[in-house]
């Protein structure tokens, strides 16, 4: 009886596990790394004192330097978004998780 409950309970824990994700997709951890990194390039354009226009300019520059820090190919993270676009659950327990990130780092900054 103990070996079927034990049995049992493998498949269950193993039926909960996620899914191996298709290749080429960043996991929940690096895409979270990396919109963390975005929103800062995008909160620091949006500081600088110029025009828009300029600024539209420069946030792809900082975009590739987020990408080239991580050593992702943007054309992987594009990938990665469009495939966790698909569940709702999981692109808003990644964006909770990059905002919690950016607010922690705030309050480390402005004390």
């Amino acid at each position: 009886m103990k070996r079927i409950l034990f049995v049992l309970l493998l498949l269950g824990l193993g039926a909960c596990s996620e899914p191996d994700l298709p290749e080429g997709i960043l996991d929940e951890e690096k895409m979270v790394e990396l919109l963390i990194d975005l929103h800062l390039a995008e909160g620091l354009t949006s500081t600088f004192p110029i025009p828009f226009d300029s600024a539209r300019v420069l946030y792809p520059y900082l975009e590739n330097e987020v990408f080239r820090k991580h050593q992702i190919p943007d054309s992987v993270f594009h990938e990665s978004l469009l495939y966790y676009m698909t569940d709702l659950r999981k692109i808003n327990r990644m964006y909770e998780r990059t905002i919690d990130s950016l607010n922690v780092k705030e309050k480390l900054r402005n004390p």
